[in-house]
């Protein structure tokens, strides 16, 4: 595939609706991914498991989205 064709797709990909194009990023991210790392899933099933265990023990607390998101558009707005 030359440069002027694959230009043009990605031309054509940015015209669609943002539902659209995270489709398609996702479907060719999703190209790009090869058979999961054992070692790496089982590392981030510990993990969650880990971070569950803290939640249900009180150790800690969750944060609602709605908090973090208000909180990282005030960080942003004061670099700004």
């Amino acid at each position: 595939m030359t440069t002027s064709t694959v230009d043009g797709i990605i031309k054509q990909a940015l015209k669609q609706p943002e539902k659209e194009r995270a489709r398609i990023a996702e479907t060719l991210i999703s190209s790009l991914d090869h058979r999961p790392d054992a070692d790496v899933e089982l590392a981030w099933q510990e993990e969650i498991g880990k971070r569950l265990k803290e939640i249900d023990s009180g150790k800690v607390q969750c944060i609602p989205w709605e908090d973090i998101r208000n909180r990282l558009y005030e960080n942003a707005r004061a670099k700004h």
